[in-house]
């Protein structure tokens, strides 16, 4: 039960905000703000920084002070979970990170499930033919994207960490389906893989590469990366030279912010080219 609820704002000019803490440099504000003026709306999207301590009182005084809702970054989104009416997807996750009112009440879901599984269908069609899929890390978006891949019905996803137990309580949690795996066991895992998902930080700008041979993937198979800096990660640039179809992190950036953007302000934004290149500019500017 939700022990944080009000009313939604009356105001006219609805705005929506992302709490974190730190509150560092977010690409949500661009990403709202574009769909905002695209679309006509008059709202607001800000960034709010909020230490761990007021975090409960900020999500009790949401309304007030004139939010219809909030995306919720680290280290809040367990928090968020339990300070408010969560659906299955965040329940499964365990992480909420879209808050709204509905009803006089605080609602929440996690959106990385429809952003990871919206943007494999934009960029790779019949991703979903695959029977096995690899995915690299147990981390909170490694859930995610577990969730995203059982409900789609992909018969066997292999679950590879560098702590096996952690891949084995993630396997308990989504059934027989999920299969727990070692990174020595990864050889023998990509001839059969139609799907490689690194959620990991490996391969990001500042952290070490990602050692892992594509070319032992079926013809055919799709790679996703959740990093988005660099935005071609070397585990793409592999895929693509290799001639693999590929998904990319920013690509599951702009599908996550679709529902939050919908159920604040009452419209269904697209994810354009247009859009894409301006967060990618502001992505690789110096």
């Amino acid at each position: 039960m939700a022990d944080v609820t009000a009313m939604t704002s009356s105001t006219k000019t609805r705005a929506a905000c992302l709490i974190g803490w730190p509150a560092a440099h977010s690409r949500s504000p661009l990403i709202h703000h574009y769909w905002l003026r695209m679309l006509g709306i008059e709202g607001g999207y800000v960034i709010e920084a909020v230490p761990p301590d007021d975090f409960k009182d900020f999500l009790f005084r949401l309304s007030l002070r004139g939010f219809v809702g909030a995306n919720v970054t680290i280290p809040h989104k367990e928090r968020a979970l339990a300070l408010s009416t969560p659906d299955d997807r965040a329940r499964a996750v365990g992480a909420a990170n879209t808050l709204w009112f509905a009803d006089g009440e605080l609602r929440s879901t996690n959106t990385d499930v429809e952003g990871f599984i919206n943007n494999l269908d934009a960029c790779a069609p019949g991703w979903d033919q695959a029977e096995d899929a690899l995915v690299l890390g147990a981390g909170g978006s490694a859930r995610a994207v577990v969730f995203g891949l059982v409900e789609r019905g992909i018969a066997r996803v292999h679950l590879v960490n560098r702590t096996i137990d952690r891949a084995r309580a993630l396997a308990d949690q989504f059934g027989a389906r999920v299969h727990p795996a070692t990174w020595d066991d990864v050889p023998a895992l990509l001839p059969r893989a139609g799907l490689l998902v690194n959620t990991t930080s490996l391969g990001m700008q500042g952290q070490p590469a990602l050692e892992i041979d594509v070319g032992l993937l079926p013809q055919g198979a799709v790679v996703s990366d959740l990093v988005y800096v660099p935005l071609v990660t070397p585990l793409l640039a592999a895929a693509e030279r290799r001639g693999l179809k590929i998904a990319d992190g920013l690509g599951m950036l702009l599908h996550q912010a679709v529902r939050g953007f919908e159920l604040w302000f009452g419209q269904r934004p697209q994810v354009t080219p247009e859009l894409r290149a301006l967060v990618e500019a502001d992505l690789t500017k110096t």
